[in-house]
């Protein structure tokens, strides 16, 4: 029975992340659902210059990850799709993934809302008890923001705030080896296998000998 992973992208600027995630998800040849809010396409839009329509999400997608999705285990739902597969507890999934995740979509999911078919999967989800891991990607943040986080771990979510660690690449890191190490956090977290990062091995001064050697 096929499983997929629901990965979520909401509007909060940081689309990288919801990139790199997909390709690790689709190199772990592992099955994807794909929800697109409203708000996330004009993030993709501003960031990437890429438009996301729901009638060529196959040849946006391959754009916006810089590779072809052919062959690839995908499929994608609109966000207006109160219908679709995730939005029932009967439909299997693995889990699902909100990255990057906005304050209006982790209130949203942490109250209940279901405004769209995004939240109402992740709620879903998370009745179901299946792994739900959320990537907030706002700062400063407020008090309500931090009450709604702290009701979806008490729901049973991961929150893995888009925090990158240099200790793979060091303070010369580029900015995709960042946004790598939080989309490979993110797979840790869901229990995917992927290479997006370097781990610390507990060895100070192991990737500096490795780049002189």
């Amino acid at each position: 029975m096929r499983r997929p992973w629901v990965i979520g992208v909401s509007g909060a600027s940081g689309t990288p992340y919801a990139a790199s995630l997909l390709r690790g998800l689709i190199d772990a040849g592992e099955a994807v659902d794909l929800i697109v809010s409203r708000a996330a396409r004009l993030t993709i839009l501003d960031e990437t210059r890429i438009s996301f329509r729901d009638a060529h999400w196959a040849e946006d997608l391959s754009s916006w990850l810089g590779r072809s999705v052919d062959g690839a285990d995908l499929r994608y739902w609109s966000a207006g799709d109160i219908a679709a597969g995730p939005s029932s507890g009967s439909y299997p999934t693995a889990g699902m993934i909100v990255c990057p995740a906005s304050t209006a979509a982790c209130a949203g999911i942490a109250l209940g809302l279901s405004k769209d078919l995004l939240q109402r999967a992740a709620e879903v989800a998370l009745k179901e008890r299946r792994r739900v891991v959320i990537v907030p990607r706002e700062t400063p943040v407020t008090r309500s923001h931090l009450l709604h986080l702290v009701e979806l771990i008490d729901a049973g979510a991961v929150v893995l705030p888009a925090s990158p660690g240099f200790y793979g690449a060091g303070a010369e890191a580029t900015s995709q080896q960042l946004v790598d190490f939080v989309a490979g956090k993110a797979l840790d977290a869901a229990g995917v296998e992927h290479t997006l990062l370097t781990r610390w091995t507990g060895v100070l001064g192991e990737r500096q000998d490795r780049r002189n050697s």
